[in-house]
């Protein structure tokens, strides 16, 4: 369901409620480290989240299957920052849950670029 979709967003004037307003104007919260690889998961069926305010119930209903934050952002058409705000809430009230990325090495692991170029060798 596209922010189109919505009762409130009129195409001439645009979004009556402006982005960061469903946020109280917050922008960070590095409390949990989102990136935009970071999977998360409703642990709220739909039915319940319809208990929620309409921007955490959206945001539910979504990650009813496994998205990654940047997939979600894509999806309610918010600015990444304002997504990981309404995400750190709904994950501290224990509605979302999160998977983080593994993070990227330094520098690749030589033995496995030995194994690959000796394979390319072979060819």
């Amino acid at each position: 369901m596209s922010a189109r979709d919505e009762s409130w967003f009129d195409d001439a004037a645009g979004p009556l409620i402006r982005p960061y307003t469903v946020t109280g104007g917050r922008t960070r919260t590095d409390t949990f480290g989102l990136d935009l690889l970071t999977l998360v998961v409703a642990m709220t069926s739909s039915a319940q989240a319809a208990q929620l305010s309409p921007e955490y119930a959206r945001v539910v209903r979504l990650c009813q299957q496994p998205l990654s934050v940047a997939e979600v952002a894509a999806y309610l058409e918010l600015p990444l920052p304002v997504v990981k705000v309404l995400l750190s809430d709904l994950i501290e009230q224990q509605h979302v849950i999160f998977r983080s990325s593994q993070p990227v090495t330094a520098a690749p692991d030589e033995r496995i670029l030995q194994a690959v170029l000796d394979g390319i060798r072979k060819l």
